[in-house]
């Protein structure tokens, strides 16, 4: 980007479309009479805060029920959300946001740029403690790692009011991608008042505040979250959905039933039952790209078991998985086998030749075993290692498969099964051997991946820490065609496997057929109720 600072520039200029927002009805469609939606959750949501959550189905609700900078539209380019547009200053560094004048609170008052300060000075605070911090570093927001650090005060982070409606934002390097990254929850506004006076309750539906298209009236952790239209949204005249409602069930093959017995608007598909449910339901049964990678992370820190330490036992263990099997005979909708980290639909990436990714499946078993034998262990001296993962029918189905494959070498995977949010807390304090773990983009660009295994990182939980690994990152951030680099990366993870890459994600998923507006062009995914209708049968 290179326009200039306070010259207007049109948003379609800088890469934010232009156009309709909200549902976009055409003309000759006629609209249901039932406006609801009940969507499918695996798992439970431990915050609806936006700086606080970490998760893909928190942020589902929180798009909803909040809204940032910028969205995305069906096809993943960004759309006006409380911006309109933003201009660049010269040296690429200062942003400038002018903000919507209608854009309100869900109580009345209208929604600032300080409201947005506050927010970011919330995130990056230590005494937040939010586990996103670092993502204020990673948008390079001048001084951020400074007061993630406790170096600096969070009034000191490079962001500022210019006016209610200008929103100035100073990075440290140019990011070209810096608009792209506004999209993520944790950069969305929150009301300071309502936090003062509530605490930590402020986001219970009788108290929570919101700037969304939606209002949390019911909230019971563990099994609902409902969501209905805000009458104070700039764009209420434009949405269409009345309400939303997610149901959270554990169990992949019990949500599908209760999707066929009519209880449910959007289910994804259990493993297998794809090629079924698409000719029996063809415009039902949906896979389209998804941007998220799904991986065995091990734990080689200090706390790891010994073993796993050694780069050649963490090399067999990721030899032994047969990739091919997972995704053509297990999952069958539509995945591709994962040898790099990075998915390989994200934008502008190409892989680099990682080795192992060219070999038969015999050729894997065959080096495995020598790395195996050569670290001491064998069918004659097992390796014994606990696989944790969290419930659900398709982990489970894929963890008993990777014990089985590695059996051979003689490794004894112990399976360990918790519920999501011990899953989570044992992986946040490294209390595992091996763990199951995916990752979505924030954003469509590999560093989103890349990122997480930098040093910094708030959610290395395997405490993979490599020198050469956070130069190729760092350099990365300030080169003119990163890459080089991000291969740099992806080579230095195949080389040292800190983890085991299993698959690449393909959106799966069941969704009515009066649906409309769901954003299947989009790689991430991201949607939006606002931006959805049912039509008349």
């Amino acid at each position: 980007m290179t326009s200039k600072l306070h010259i207007a520039v049109s948003a379609l200029a800088l890469g934010v479309a232009a156009g309709a927002h909200a549902a976009d009805v055409p003309d000759d469609v006629t609209l249901a009479e039932n406006q609801a939606y009940t969507f499918w959750l695996l798992d439970g949501i431990p915050s609806l805060d936006p700086q606080i959550n970490t998760t893909v189905e928190g942020s589902d609700v929180l798009r909803n029920l909040f809204e940032g900078l910028y969205n995305e539209d069906g096809q993943g380019a960004l759309v006006p959300g409380v911006a309109t547009e933003h201009t660049v200053s010269d040296d690429e560094r200062t942003y400038t946001f002018i903000l919507r004048e209608d854009a309100v609170w869900s109580n009345g008052e209208p929604v600032t740029a300080a409201d947005f300060v506050y927010a970011w000075r919330r995130l990056v605070d230590p005494a937040t403690a939010s586990e996103y911090a670092w993502y204020m570093e990673l948008m390079q927001v001048e001084n951020a790692a400074a007061v993630v650090a406790g170096e600096m005060a969070p009034e000191e982070l490079g962001v500022r009011a210019v006016d209610d409606h200008t929103l100035e934002v100073t990075i440290e390097n140019p990011l070209p991608y810096f608009p792209q990254m506004l999209v993520h929850a944790s950069t969305f506004p929150v009301p300071q008042a309502v936090i003062e006076e509530h605490g930590d309750r402020w986001t219970r539906p009788e108290n929570m505040v919101g700037n969304g298209a939606y209002t949390l009236t019911d909230r019971v952790i563990g099994e609902r979250v409902v969501m209905e239209k805000s009458d104070t949204y700039w764009d209420a005249e434009n949405t269409v959905l009345t309400e939303l409602t997610g149901l959270i069930i554990n169990d992949t093959n019990q949500a599908l039933t209760r999707y066929l017995a009519g209880e449910l608007d959007r289910v994804d598909i259990p493993p297998g039952q794809y090629p079924r449910l698409a000719e029996e339901y063809p415009d039902q049964a949906i896979s389209v790209p998804e941007n998220c990678s799904y991986t065995y992370i091990m734990n080689v820190g200090e706390s790891g078991p010994e073993a796993l330490k050694d780069p050649r036992v963490r090399k067999a263990l990721s030899y032994g998985i047969d990739r091919d099997i997972i995704v053509d005979r297990i999952l069958q909708g539509g995945q591709t086998s994962a040898y790099t980290w990075t998915h390989t639909s994200v934008a502008g990436f190409g892989a680099p030749e990682i080795d192992y990714a060219e070999w038969s499946q015999q050729e894997r078993m065959e080096r495995a075993a020598e790395l195996l034998a050569e670290a001491g262990y064998g069918p004659d001296n097992p390796l014994e290692l606990r696989l944790q993962y969290n419930t659900d029918e398709a982990h489970k189905r894929l963890a008993i498969a990777a014990s089985q494959m590695l059996k051979p070498l003689g490794v004894n995977l112990i399976l360990d099964n918790y519920e999501w949010k011990v899953h989570l807390s044992r992986m946040q304090n490294q209390e595992f051997d091996m763990a199951r773990y995916a990752w979505c983009g924030d954003y469509n660009e590999a560093s989103t991946f890349l990122n997480l295994f930098a040093s910094y990182s708030g959610h290395n939980n395997g405490e993979f820490f490599n020198d050469a690994y956070d130069a190729a990152i760092e350099e990365s951030k300030t080169a003119q065609d990163p890459l080089p680099l991000y291969q740099e990366a992806e080579t230095i993870l195949a080389e040292e496997m800190p983890i085991i890459p299993v698959y690449h994600y393909a959106q799966v998923f069941m969704l009515e057929e009066d649906m409309r507006g769901w954003p299947m062009e989009n790689v991430q995914q991201t949607w939006y109720g606002k931006d959805m209708y049912r039509v008349a049968e």
